[in-house]
């Protein structure tokens, strides 16, 4: 080994150096060819998969190697054979007609082979090939036993930069396909107005972006206000945590703390398994409570807890967590009338009031609908499969002059509409719109219409209202029974239970209908 120190340093600092085997064999071939009488080099690896071995990488290469088959088949006993070698590390001296057959195809001359793999799952085989009228002999045998070491690192290395290689090209196609579904171009959400409409609101986005104060977003329906609490989260240090959007007014009153705060095992009927709540999950970064109007009280408690130290318990649970959370709440509401009914507490309110951003509804910025026009077309064109066709200006003129009740997001459902429409040809702004067209405009608000251009929509009253209403009917007529065989769950075809679940929560009185 001592006598080899020299030059196997030089050997090491090359295989360590170079990440492809191709870069490796290249320049360790260069060292030894001034050691020992070698013409060629070259690096196989067995693919068990397709019994061969492929040459990966030739040192001193000449333009005649193009013409060598760089794949050896071998037959089921060969492969058995050559592995069985493999596993015992021996170096060898192999004519042509080896019965390992790993000598390439067109090679000439005496052949040293070791084998390759610091594993017991990936092997190769490192080839030396004498030169012309030359033979190898112990000394030469005993350095290529020294080389198998630096070598199998170096094949190592590049099995390594072709797995990841994979990886990132799977990624990349599940990113495209992913885009290709969602109608974009990138991932980053794209902020249509940051430099006309709503550059004021990006102004205070940058301005707040990098502390950990809570942010209050305000804005009516389908104005973007997820896409502003992301861009906050991006603009923070906390850009490499989570973001998650959780709408308070879709959970569930009896399951708030639950989603929000998690649960222990057993801690109520159907908690099989402990489960961390929204909080946990967004712990290193970003909770974006939308509606946070709709919060109920109680948890409205626990969540001026978590903002003023950070602490929170599970349901059931005995033991405080702590949790490094910034939260982001956004609502359509006017919190300051409903603090002032008692609806939304007060201490709450001041704590997420630090620094409210206000976004503007679309009608007010309508400098920003031609390009917000043009970018729902491409999205619409992606999605649905079909060439991307840009509204033209008479279209655009339409859109502007659209008061947009439902602002962006009914825009987004517009520019759909008229894609699937002009079916991939042209834009039917028009009728999407349900101008002079005979059919009902789509908004759902019919206060707002265009006067003498869109065919008013009946009134369309609140879910809640309606159901009021029918079971308040249906209450009247049954003298205010609930169940049996003359009560009103029977007359809606709905489980006494559940009829009386939705009574309590709409409000409704059944003794109040026992006397009519």
């Amino acid at each position: 080994m001592e006598k080899f120190q020299s030059v196997l340093l030089n050997v090491w600092r090359e295989a360590c150096r170079h990440i492809k085997i191709s870069e490796s064999t290249e320049k360790l071939s260069a060292i030894l060819a001034r050691q020992i009488p070698v013409e060629k080099i070259f690096v196989r690896l067995i693919d068990r998969q397709h019994s061969c071995l492929e040459t990966v990488a030739v040192g001193l290469a000449s333009p005649e190697d193009s013409q060598l088959n760089t794949r050896t088949d071998c037959s089921p006993s060969q492969l058995k054979k050559l592995l069985s070698w493999c596993k015992r590390g021996e170096v060898t001296k192999c004519g042509r007609q080896s019965s390992f057959n790993i000598v390439p195809t067109g090679t000439q001359g005496d052949v040293i082979a070791g084998p390759l793999g610091n594993r017991q799952v990936d092997f190769g085989v490192l080839l030396l090939v004498a030169r012309p009228k030359r033979t190898f002999n112990a000394r030469h045998v005993n350095l290529m036993q020294v080389l198998l070491d630096p070598f199998s690192v170096a094949l190592d290395n590049d099995r390594r930069l072709r797995e990841l290689a994979t990886l990132r090209e799977a990624a990349e196609a599940d990113t495209r396909s992913l885009l290709t579904r969602l109608g974009r171009e990138k991932i980053g959400d794209t902020i249509i107005g940051a430099d006309s409409g709503l550059r004021s609101v990006m102004e205070r986005v940058e301005m707040v972006a990098r502390s950990d104060a809570p942010v209050l977003i305000f804005g009516e329906t389908g104005s973007g206000k997820e896409l502003i609490a992301r861009a906050v989260h991006t603009g923070s240090p906390r850009s490499a945590g989570p973001v998650i959007r959780v709408n308070c007014g879709a959970i569930p009153p009896d399951l708030t703390d639950s989603e929000l705060f998690g649960h222990e095992k057993g801690a109520f009927t159907g908690a099989i398994d402990t489960r961390k709540g929204w909080f946990e999950r967004a712990d290193g970064g970003t909770l974006f409570l939308d509606e946070i109007g709709d919060l109920p009280c109680p948890a409205q408690v626990r969540l001026l807890r978590i903002l003023q130290d950070g602490w929170l318990e599970r349901v059931g649970g005995q033991h405080p967590i702590h949790v490094d959370v910034r939260i982001v709440a956004a609502t359509h509401r006017d919190l300051a009338a409903m603090v002032a009914a008692g609806k939304f507490r007060e201490d709450l309110w001041y704590r997420l009031a630090v620094f409210p951003i206000v976004l503007p509804p679309l009608r007010e910025r309508r400098e920003d609908i031609p390009e917000l026009a043009r970018h729902c077309a491409k999205r619409a064109a992606a999605r649905f499969g079909m060439p991307p066709v840009i509204p033209s200006s008479e279209d655009i003129n339409l859109l502007v002059s659209y008061p947009w009740p439902g602002n962006v997001r009914e825009l987004t459902a517009v520019i759909d509409r008229a894609a699937i429409l002009g079916n991939g040809e042209r834009m039917e702004i028009a009728k999407a719109l349900g101008i002079n067209s005979g059919e009902p405009t789509f908004s759902s608000h019919s206060d707002r219409m265009l006067p003498g251009r869109i065919t008013p929509t009946p009134e369309i009253l609140p879910l809640a209202t309606v159901m009021t209403r029918h079971i308040e009917a249906a209450l009247t007529a049954t003298r205010g029974r609930v169940e049996g065989p003359h009560g009103a769950a029977l007359l809606l075809d709905v489980n006494p239970h559940t009829l009386r679940s939705k009574m309590r929560k709409l409000r409704i009185d059944w003794k109040r209908f026992r006397d009519k």
